[in-house]
């Protein structure tokens, strides 16, 4: 239940000589401060038709305006306030929760279209790190929420398994490594080889020439590079998947790069039977002047693809095969020139359906305020974060439950929860400051303050076997007020998060709902048997509902206990 919706329906139902609907709703306000009402509604926009000041127009408007769903309808300055009847709305909304379940929220906007996601896309022959983290767990929420809003997301893990840096990962392998050791432990030694290459080619600039050759062979099919390069890629999937089964996320599709790879020359002869590949120093190229971008590189002077190449396959074979109404990529904001760059090309193409590819850029992972680099050997590993935190998650729950039955898997939801939610509770482009031990507390903006407080729901719920009834919500306190209003915003919220990408809009909203209902818990005698006992605990549990399905659009599990 929209509250903004509702106001402005009620609004425009006494003002459609002089206003449509949608001009309603993008005047109402919902207060900062309660005392300021529910709804606010400004009377600027009449002042020039009606030629009086808009002090005067409030004052006049407000009697108009009062109805059945109001308590209060006053004038205070420029602005008709508007004060929901608590009784009221918290029965509409409480029941329509109990009523919905899950599937509150829900909103019919895609129309069962598809979105693809460009999801996580870690490089092979590297560890799964935690600079991976944000595009994999900002590209999940987002299709989490796209499902909820009625469209079908496909998410696309585009691993970085192609690419000249395979080619320096060839030569690395010839020069230093060793088969047993890396069949031993494949990730750590590869990655050794990969920062020893980088280390050499400072003082021996011929073997980035040498890693270009290889990475040529790769892509004319060299049967030792094929070899090698798929060995490095079949070790690397096997880590891989043991990090997504402990962050319980998945792709539709694992379609890497080198999945493209021939379809490029398709991608070149569209380029050059178009007029737009030039050549500029041996290299082809098109310029994208119209858009103030610099060319775009789509050919080395040796023949070897780049990132854009093989980007306009990716999207060319998208649409065709998956026939998307949007295209989201999940990457990092870094990369905005290229995506600018992709889509100019594609316009020049006269593929209409480049204004539907989104990139949604986020901020860098840092720890202790510096960058995070493969190349340099300065990484995080995100098993070993997820692990660590999952322990001290397991730590915290038996000193606060030390009689839990199933503390391993509460500590699991809880340790890898923690993470996700630190990571998401931000606006993505924000840079991020890895501190496990903030992101564990219990208590202020963090994931296990808002499972605690879902936990807490439920532990009265179990004490007062609560059964859920059609009796009428009797609630007409301001703290359960608070909480209703917060439930009844919740669609809002959904669709807010769709219209930007961002995971963020739901993380605020439960932090905001968590501590809306933690002061209700701290004001009122939940348990207390009297008259309004069953209401209590009928807002007790659409709490939980909600809590649980906004935990569950960013990817996060809420345990019942904890």
């Amino acid at each position: 239940m929209d509250l903004k919706k509702l106001a402005a329906e009620h609004i425009y139902s006494k003002l459609a000589d002089q206003l449509t609907f949608e001009e309603v709703l993008g005047l109402v306000e919902i207060p900062k401060i309660t005392e300021h009402g529910d709804i606010a509604f400004p009377c600027f926009t009449f002042a020039k038709t009606m030629k009086k000041a808009p002090v005067v127009i409030a004052s006049e408007l407000a009697p108009t305006l009062a109805g059945d769903i109001f308590d209060n309808v006053q004038a205070v300055g420029p602005y008709v306030n508007f004060f929901f009847k608590k009784t009221y709305l918290a029965n509409e909304v409480v029941h329509k929760v109990l009523t919905e379940k899950s599937h509150f929220g829900d909103l019919k906007i895609g129309n069962g279209r598809n979105i693809t996601i460009d999801w996580s896309s870690p490089n092979i022959a590297k560890p799964f790190s935690l600079g991976h983290l944000r595009s994999t767990v900002i590209g999940n929420s987002i299709a989490l929420i796209a499902n909820k809003c009625d469209y079908k997301a496909i998410k696309i893990n585009h691993l970085g398994d192609w690419g000249t840096q395979f080619g320096k990962l060839i030569v690395a392998y010839k020069k230093w490594g060793s088969e047993e050791a890396i069949k031993e432990n494949p990730i750590p030694e590869l990655l050794k080889l990969y920062v020893e290459f980088h280390e050499q080619a400072e003082q021996d600039d011929d073997l980035n020439q040498q890693g270009r050759d290889w990475f040529k062979r790769l892509e004319n099919g060299d049967v030792e590079a094929t070899r090698l390069w798929s060995w490095f890629r079949e070790e690397s999937l096997k880590s891989f998947n043991k990090i997504y089964d402990l962050l319980g996320m998945s792709a539709e599709y694992n379609q890497g790069e080198s999945f493209y790879n021939d379809k490029l020359s398709e991608i070149t002869d569209i380029l050059d039977n178009s007029g737009l590949l030039e050549f500029d120093n041996g290299a082809q190229v098109v310029r994208l002047d119209e858009y103030n971008l610099p060319l775009a590189l789509i050919r080395k002077s040796d023949g070897a693809s780049l990132y854009i190449t093989r980007d306009l396959a990716t999207a060319i074979y998208r649409k065709q095969n998956f026939n998307f109404a949007k295209s989201i990529y999940a990457v990092g904001n870094e990369q905005t020139l290229h995506f600018n760059q992709l889509k100019g090309v594609l316009r020049k193409l006269g593929f209409d359906w480049a204004e539907e590819m989104i990139h949604t850029p986020f901020g860098l992972v840092k720890q202790n305020g510096k960058k995070l680099s493969t190349r340099k050997g300065k990484i995080v590993l995100l098993e070993e974060v997820l692990n660590e935190s999952i322990k001290l998650a397991e730590k915290a729950i038996f000193e606060k439950n030390p009689n839990l039955d199933n503390k391993d898997e509460v500590a699991k939801q809880v340790g890898v929860g923690a993470v996700i939610f630190h990571d998401l509770k931000g606006d993505r482009m924000n840079e991020i400051d890895f501190n496990l031990e903030n992101m564990l507390k219990f208590e202020g903006e963090t994931g296990p303050y808002i499972q605690y407080t879902n936990a807490r729901t439920n532990s009265i719920l179990r004490k007062a076997n609560f059964v859920e009834t059609n009796d009428v919500i009797t609630l007409d306190d301001q703290w359960s007020f608070e909480v209703v209003k917060s439930i009844a915003d919740f669609p809002r919220i959904v669709e807010r998060a769709l219209e930007k990408y961002e995971p963020s809009v739901i993380s605020r909203y439960l932090i905001d709902l968590s501590q809306s209902f933690n002061s209700y818990y701290g004001h009122v005698r939940i348990l207390e048997e009297d008259a309004g006992l069953q209401s209590r605990l009928s807002l007790l549990k659409a709490t939980s509902i909600v809590l649980t399905e906004g935990l569950r659009l960013l990817g996060i599990q809420a345990p019942k206990e904890m």
